[in-house]
């Protein structure tokens, strides 16, 4: 087993359907709005069109492409842009109460679309479904459906913005029945990078802003989640937090140790508490528990702390098919940050944790894995700086060649 191709699953990647499946998969009553919104829709990333564009859906080409990159499975996260929408749901915000029933009608026929986009090819495609929080009874409706279907990637739980107001925060009690669905059906909830920030403008400053701040607003779920007691009401629930690298967590984890203990204590300087607290462990032994990380292409500085959360907490990803991802340069990315990782660590990172988290068969992953997966040998070779591919987005290869001078 220890010279054997690694088992690689992505539990990082995109899908969606294009504006002519989607309509297929709408409520027939939404079709004539929905001609009528597509009439007017401009792809606002003119980039994405041809073969990339392509990626989101069409079987041959995105089963070659993560063939060719040694990837034998993956978790689907949104990509493309839903009905009614107008930019993807992963850095949308929540809609509007006038937005929203015509936003249900366009994440249903994504949901019904992701059916069908797993069922191509089940044991490869670990599907996320989509809920919205503007009706919670109606989320509950879609977290059953999400289970019903067989979408094994859970729930992409939606992360609040501090603007939007109109919306309950994920720490209030009126989400405990949306909680106690997802663990009633055994379903992973998935909040991903790019979601939960405040609108800042259309401008170059909003866009500067959306891009220094996006990681602590994505992050705002995992504390809202650990410091309201949801993993002490809903101790079965599984959470993980995908594209946010995993450096931060342990000193996130001790500040929030740090306040968990000030409120117990009753004080934190001169700020005095009293009444009953929520929680009655440290928050960092409910997330050794309850939560789990997406680190994507991880970084040396995120596995230098791979321990301190325990290496069965961590799963890999390429972030396919995205221009900061690690396409097609996956075997380079893994020899630039895996090289002297552990051989146990390293399988469970690549594939076993997502295995066991999102239910992948690995002895039916097996024959492809062996067939296209890299080995041992392949990754433990070192990357010189003169492999680092020049023409890469990928942050990873950028930060690499900026330290190489």
């Amino acid at each position: 087993m220890s010279n054997s191709a690694y088992t690689l699953i992505t539990a990082d990647t995109h899908a969606g359907g294009s504006h002519a499946q989607y309509r297929e998969y709408l409520d027939p009553k939404a079709r004539d709005a929905f001609d009528e919104w597509r009439g007017g829709y401009k792809n606002p990333s003119q980039e994405h069109y041809g073969k990339k564009k392509m990626r989101n859906w069409d079987y041959d080409i995105r089963t070659n492409d993560q063939n060719s990159q040694g990837v034998v499975g993956e978790v689907v996260f949104p990509n493309t842009v839903p009905p009614f929408y107008s930019k993807s749901i992963v850095i949308a915000q929540p809609p509007r109460p006038e937005q929203y029933p015509m936003c249900l009608a366009g994440i249903r026929a994504h949901n019904r679309w992701l059916v069908d986009f797993c069922a191509e090819d089940p044991g490869r495609r670990a599907g996320i479904g989509l809920i919205l929080p503007n009706d919670l009874d109606e989320a509950i409706k879609d977290i059953e459906f999400i289970a019903k279907s067989g979408l094994r990637g859970g729930v992409l739980l939606p992360l609040i913005p501090p603007d939007c107001d109109w919306l309950p925060s994920l720490y209030e009690k009126a989400w405990d029945r949306v909680f106690a669905a997802i663990q009633d059906h055994d379903l992973v909830i998935n909040q991903h990078s790019g979601q939960g920030s405040p609108a800042y403008g259309d401008d170059l400053v909003g866009e500067a802003l959306w891009m220094s701040e996006v990681t602590f607003y994505c992050q705002a779920g995992f504390r809202h989640l650990l410091m309201s007691g949801v993993f002490e009401r809903f101790n079965r629930l599984k959470y993980i937090l995908t594209e946010s690298g995993c450096a931060w967590v342990s000193p996130m984890l001790a500040q929030l140790d740090g306040i968990h203990q000030g409120i117990k204590h009753g004080a934190i300087g001169e700020m005095h508490y009293d009444g009953d607290w929520v929680l009655k462990d440290l928050p960092s032994e409910y997330a050794r528990r309850n939560c789990w990380y997406g680190a994507s292409f991880p970084s040396k500085a995120d596995l230098d702390g791979i321990d301190k959360l325990g290496p069965d907490r961590i799963l890999w990803g390429n972030d396919y098919p995205h221009f900061e991802g690690t396409f097609p340069y996956n075997l380079e990315s893994l020899r630039l940050t895996f090289e002297d990782v552990p051989e146990r660590e390293r399988r469970m990172v690549f594939g076993e944790n997502a295995a066991k988290l999102y239910q992948f068969d690995l002895d039916k992953l097996r024959p492809q894995a062996e067939k296209y997966g890299p080995t041992p040998e392949e990754v433990n070779t070192p990357l010189s700086r003169d492999e680092i591919p020049r023409d890469a987005t990928c942050a990873l290869f950028r930060n690499a060649l900026y330290a190489a001078g």
